[in-house]
């Protein structure tokens, strides 16, 4: 049916008989910390399942925040064979190793969960040689009193929104490993490309004016007090970032100046 309406397949890639239980990535943090792991073969199993799928049925595969070598490589090999397949990563899977969780704060959990040193390179590795299409939020707010539990009972997510620029620029632009053209084609292009929004990505005359305006040298400091949500679950508040938004234009007005 997704074939037939030209429609992308979006998927969480999570085999729950591997990962049930878990509240972080299975490795040596999980075993230091006592917590139950999530190991990657789960995620790697599914991500494996759907590009063979789309094979089989010739129908577009998205997977969602990515975060483990293998599901990388998997895409990876779908794209050499000429699949429609193409995946996006989250920000805090670039940014943060399972290191993050050493101090049991739950604003450190999320699913997939943060992985270690590894996966990350690995990811790190994707978003340079093109394998990886996008960049998305998996902003997942939460009430602070729901964060407020122990590890094991608390829920996964964190808010993504006002911070995924600015680790955007911090750990890809400012390092070196992408460009500001490969940063806009992460952000805007290419999403609009993998969902068929053609008025969207686009700075054409006549498509939808929701602009942007960025300022790469911008230095400031996102605090959770002050942050425009509701909520407050972000691991990374007090972070210095370079680079940021100082303007947002929604459908031709100006909604944000900073």
């Amino acid at each position: 049916y997704a074939r037939d309406f030209d429609l992308t397949v979006v998927d969480h890639c999570e085999d729950k008989s591997l990962s049930h239980g878990g509240v972080m990535h299975e490795g040596k943090m999980s075993l230091l910390l006592g917590l139950k792991g999530m190991p990657a073969l789960a995620e790697d199993i599914d991500a494996m399942r759907d590009v063979l799928l789309s094979d089989a049925t010739d129908s577009k595969m998205h997977i969602a925040h990515i975060s483990t070598k293998g599901a990388v490589e998997a895409v990876r090999w779908a794209k050499s064979k000429g699949l429609k397949v193409t995946c996006e990563v989250a920000p805090h899977h670039f940014a943060l190793t399972d290191e993050a969780v050493e101090g049991y704060d739950t604003n450190t959990k999320m699913a997939p969960p943060l992985r270690s040193r590894e996966h990350v390179d690995a990811v790190l590795e994707a978003i340079k040689d093109g394998t990886i299409d996008a960049i998305a939020t998996d902003h997942a707010p939460h009430h602070a009193d729901e964060k407020a539990l122990e590890y094991d009972a608390a829920p996964f997510g964190i808010t993504g929104l006002e911070t995924a620029v600015g680790l955007a620029f911090n750990e890809l632009v400012h390092k070196g490993l992408i460009d500001l053209v490969r940063f806009v084609e992460l952000c805007t292009t290419n999403p609009a490309r993998i969902f068929g929004l053609k008025d969207r990505g686009t700075l054409k005359v006549g498509a939808i004016a929701d602009v942007t305006i960025l300022d790469p040298n911008l230095v400031w400091t996102y605090r959770n007090s002050e942050s425009k949500s509701k909520s407050e679950n972000s691991p990374f508040d007090g972070y210095e970032f370079t680079g940021g938004a100082v303007a947002t234009i929604v459908g031709g007005k100006i909604v944000f100046r900073r």
